[in-house]
């Protein structure tokens, strides 16, 4: 297992922590090794664009970025690295993330963010999809990738019999 990061986690604000943590939790159960950084799209562009620019050369293979209202991180970050990059939309302020959502999908052409779902599966989802990314080129970690989605199923077929023992005869 490789012990330098392999993903790297960027959230707009530490209060996107508590939700960004699961990213970071998921990564842990494929053993995928990340770091995570607050660096603001617009307080510290200049810190966005070079952490984007040296990523790839400190090893990395796939940056996750939240943000919250005009979401520009992920763009930001893509717009300085040939990496792929994954945005968290986080929910909050008077449209409940819905703009965070659109800004991170309406990306330039060329420009590519690819976006997972506002709420707590978002975090879970970007570190799943980074793991897939990831595999491509490992095939250990395609495994477990294939045991998660078996336990994804058995989960499912689980509810199912509880919703069937629950049904009136």
């Amino acid at each position: 297992m490789p012990t330098k990061p392999e993903v790297a986690i960027v959230m707009g604000s530490d209060s996107d922590w508590p939700l960004v943590k699961k990213a970071v939790e998921t990564l842990a159960e494929f053993e995928i090794p990340c770091e995570a950084r607050v660096i603001s799209a617009h307080r510290t562009p200049e810190e966005a664009c070079q952490y984007a620019r040296d990523a790839s050369k400190r090893g990395i293979k796939v940056i996750i970025a939240a943000a919250g209202g005009a979401a520009h991180l992920g763009g930001v970050l893509a717009a300085h690295t040939i990496l792929p990059v994954i945005g968290i939309p986080v929910k909050g302020g008077a449209l409940n993330g819905m703009d965070a959502l659109l800004a991170t999908l309406q990306m330039p052409s060329g420009i590519p963010v690819a976006t997972v779902t506002l709420g707590s599966a978002g975090p879970i989802n970007a570190a799943v999809l980074a793991a897939q990314i990831i595999a491509l080129a490992r095939p250990a970690l395609r495994r477990k990738l294939v045991a998660y989605k078996r336990g994804l199923k058995r989960k499912v077929a689980k509810g199912n019999q509880n919703v069937q023992s629950d049904l009136p005869a």
